[in-house]
């Protein structure tokens, strides 16, 4: 093998297992990986993948639910030089064509159930669970020898959500990716002896790059679950075999709303990481009261970052939980106007990136990456205020302000004035074209019990200015989301604009 600088991404599993071999890394239902099987493991799937005839800087989509096949998959891409591309596995139609089109991918690595609604096009190759799947062919594939990847080439396209329009693949490198692992060890307190749980799914980049490859980097034992189950989750914490765990808001509320949470004995739980989403303050001081030892970590950023910018770390919520903290190791942020100047502390603006972390811009498009990437700094549609100490507070999307009758409204407000009563599960903002005020403030909630609409419009003007309160309520079962968590705004505005 052609050796490089290690500046890689497969080149952090290279080196926990020199360093720990017969460590467990990976445990994946009755599967078990040390660190030496799981590098050798990657070096027989590179093989694997570049005997059917793929090349360096080809791309190979993922389209996959979690599993240790799933994570084989990813490093043996990177080691063999080749641009994996994670595709959301609840896509269908013409969502799940665009993404294989667009990105050029000339081979799916599919589980069996999913790959049945792949176009009739593309070459798949099943990730397990069938006869000559990635993980079955590895005992007779030999170890990859061929040159290392340069840091500088790609590695991932990060697709965005596409919660505003079409997602667009944003170009990460090898060094950007370690980068962010680094600024994701450090600012998230990870090291070798936590017992994490990685239940969200790996093809969104919080779960993939800032807690599993992070802990492979450190060399922690990590436990991948096919998805956040309360009651195995409960059982792994109660057993002493997990005591980290990662997850959005929809997914803490979730369990934080379970009859057993009060009485499960949690205590083992030591760190909860929250982020993909923002977490609303109510929710956040009921999980807090109820597990005062545990420590929680806000964690903020986006997919052209790697996706870490921002985290609030357990000694700094006190008086700040709204905050999602100060920036990581290797980002520099400005709050900035329309015009790209700062704004005074405690002024909404959109905040910027600056950062060896970020994206080289967005695949085949020009148009996109040259509108985000301004005068050197990234601009990422998130409004922000940031104050005298550097911490940096999310207002909501820039596309997410509410023009009311020539006022602007973050819906941000409104949707933690409304999770304070008590009838509210869920609850989005969003603003609704109307004759009279441009944009009327729309609340739409899942409610936990009776409540009315002049109810909660009157529990949200005693708590904030009374023009900001919603001049109308929509009352809905759930709330669209995509897999990160994330509720789909756009949906709800195309669903109750028309």
């Amino acid at each position: 093998m052609t050796q490089g600088h290690g500046s890689t991404v497969d080149g952090v599993l290279r080196r926990s297992a020199r360093r720990t071999p017969a460590r467990l890394a990976v445990e994946y239902g009755e599967r078990h990986w040390t660190y030496e099987e799981l590098d050798d493991a990657v070096s027989r799937a590179a093989s694997v993948l570049l005997a059917r005839g793929l090349a360096p800087g080809d791309r190979v989509a993922a389209f996959g639910h979690n599993s240790d096949a799933y994570l084989i998959a990813f490093l043996a891409c990177a080691r063999a030089g080749l641009v994996h591309v994670p595709v959301n596995q609840n896509l269908t139609g013409d969502d799940l064509a665009y993404l294989v089109g667009q990105s050029g991918s000339t081979l799916v690595l599919a589980d069996p159930k999913p790959a049945g609604r792949l176009p009739d096009c593309v070459q798949v190759l099943p990730l397990r669970d069938a006869g000559g799947s990635l993980l079955a062919r590895l005992p007779d594939a030999p170890p990859y020898d061929g040159p290392e990847p340069r840091a500088d080439d790609l590695v991932q396209l990060l697709y965005t959500s596409g919660t505003t329009a079409l997602p667009k693949g944003a170009m990460m490198t090898h060094r950007a990716l370690v980068h962010e692992y680094l600024s994701a060890i450090t600012a998230l307190d990870l090291s070798a002896g936590d017992r994490p749980a990685h239940a969200l799914p790996l093809y969104h980049s919080a779960q993939m790059h800032v807690f599993l490859l992070p802990y492979l980097a450190v060399g922690a034992t990590n436990i991948i679950l096919d998805a956040p189950d309360g009651d195995r989750l409960f059982d792994l914490v109660e057993a002493g075999r997990v005591d980290s765990l990662f997850a959005p808001p929809t997914v803490w509320i979730g369990l934080a709303g379970r009859p057993d949470f009060a009485t499960r004995d949690l205590d083992g739980l030591r760190k909860a990481y929250y982020g993909a989403s923002i977490m609303p303050v109510p929710v956040l001081e009921r999980l807090r009261e109820r597990l005062p030892g545990l420590a929680f970590y806000n964690c903020f950023g986006q997919s052209e970052i790697g996706p870490l910018a921002t985290v609030l770390g357990p000694d700094e919520h006190e008086g700040r939980l709204d905050s999602c903290g100060r920036t990581v190791l290797f980002v520099d942020a400005r709050v900035v106007d329309d015009k790209g100047e700062d704004v005074p502390e405690g002024t909404p603006g959109e905040i910027v990136y600056r950062s060896p972390q970020l994206c080289e811009g967005y695949w085949d498009k020009p148009e996109e990456t040259a509108a985000a990437f301004r005068e050197g700094w990234f601009h990422s549609g998130d409004l922000a205020v940031r104050d005298a100490d550097g911490y940096f507070t999310i207002v909501d999307r820039v596309k997410d302000v509410i023009n009311s009758g020539g006022v602007l409204v973050a819906s941000r407000q409104v949707e933690d004035a409304l999770y304070t009563h008590g009838s509210v599960a869920e609850a989005a903002v969003i603003g609704l074209p109307d004759a009279r005020w441009i944009e009327a403030v729309t609340a739409v909630v899942v409610p936990r019990g009776e409540v009315t609409e002049d109810q909660l419009i009157t529990h949200v003007r005693e708590r904030i200015a009374p023009f900001k309160a919603p001049k109308r309520v929509l009352f809905v079962t759930e709330l669209p989301r995509n897999a990160s968590g994330k509720i789909l705004k756009r949906e709800l505005r195309d669903r109750f604009g028309g």
